[in-house]
């Protein structure tokens, strides 16, 4: 294998799984640990990959970095859009679910002001603040109270203790990144934890990532990839993020964004039997 070809293989893995090792890498290439330095500096100097120590991982930012809520909500507009509408046909009327903070469930806060009789509990101002503004008095708005993080979330003690006494039918969590090592991520270690409280007081978990998310590791693990029941993302989520997910989550929905940013979707089997 050339150089060349190599450091591509390397790349792909990279991407894959977030992170890789000297050692392995050494081992599955049949080369020595200095070959693969020289090639891991090599991606390293053309900002593909960031080197650590005996390995690499995925190139990107901090994984402290918290871009501010309205930062974030420019970037993949069309595809959000898209998963929040695939996201919302899995609400039914009169429900209890929970959203997270994000830029993606504060689109899908915007499709269920449409459905009655929702109870609705967010640790997102947006969030709250979309669907107290449609003023449906059949639904329930429950804001968990907090410490404001940069992204509009409420964490704490405050916002951990109000949820761990809920229980809930279905959780929308968005996710900072995504890899096969350390599962959903966020870069606030606070939101982390009120995103597990969120995850133990529901029944089932919907992750909602669009494909920009895969690769990106933040500071700490919400959890792992098993445990969510669906994720759904977009068509342009990578071929290797398609094989590892759709072997580890529960269900792996595939929205298609539109130039509207709307998407189209076939009921399943289960929505045309209720």
């Amino acid at each position: 294998m050339l150089a060349q070809q190599r450091q591509s293989a390397i790349l792909d893995r990279v991407r894959s799984a977030g992170g890789v090792r000297v050692t392995d890498l050494a081992t599955e290439f049949g080369v020595s640990d200095m070959t693969i330095r020289r090639d891991l500096e090599t991606l390293h100097d053309r900002g593909l990959l960031a080197k650590v120590h005996g390995g690499a991982t995925a190139a990107g930012p901090s994984s402290t970095d918290e871009p501010g809520f309205h930062a974030k909500s420019v970037r993949q507009l069309p595809e959000k859009a898209a998963i929040a509408d695939r996201a919302a046909r899995l609400v039914r009327p009169g429900a209890a679910v929970a959203l997270s903070a994000g830029t993606t469930t504060a689109e899908l806060a915007r499709r269920l002001v449409d459905v009655p009789g929702l109870t609705v509990v967010t640790n997102s101002l947006p969030v709250a603040e979309i669907l107290h503004g449609a003023g449906r008095p059949d639904q329930t708005v429950v804001l968990t109270g907090g410490v404001r993080t940069p992204s509009d979330a409420l964490v704490g003690p405050l916002a951990v203790g109000a949820v761990r006494r809920l229980h809930l039918d279905l959780l929308f969590l968005g996710v900072h990144g995504i890899t096969e090592r350390a599962g959903f991520t966020t870069p606030n270690l606070m939101e982390a934890e009120i995103d597990r409280a969120l995850v133990a007081a529901a029944d089932r978990l919907v992750v909602l990532a669009d494909h920009t998310k895969w690769g990106t590791v933040g500071i700490s693990s919400i959890v792992e990839l098993a445990a969510a029941h669906v994720l759904v993302s977009d068509e342009a989520l990578p071929p290797p993020a398609r094989r590892v997910l759709g072997e580890q989550v529960g269900e792996l929905i595939m929205a298609k964004a539109t130039r509207a940013g709307r998407a189209t979707r076939t009921p399943t089997s289960e929505e045309t039997a209720t």
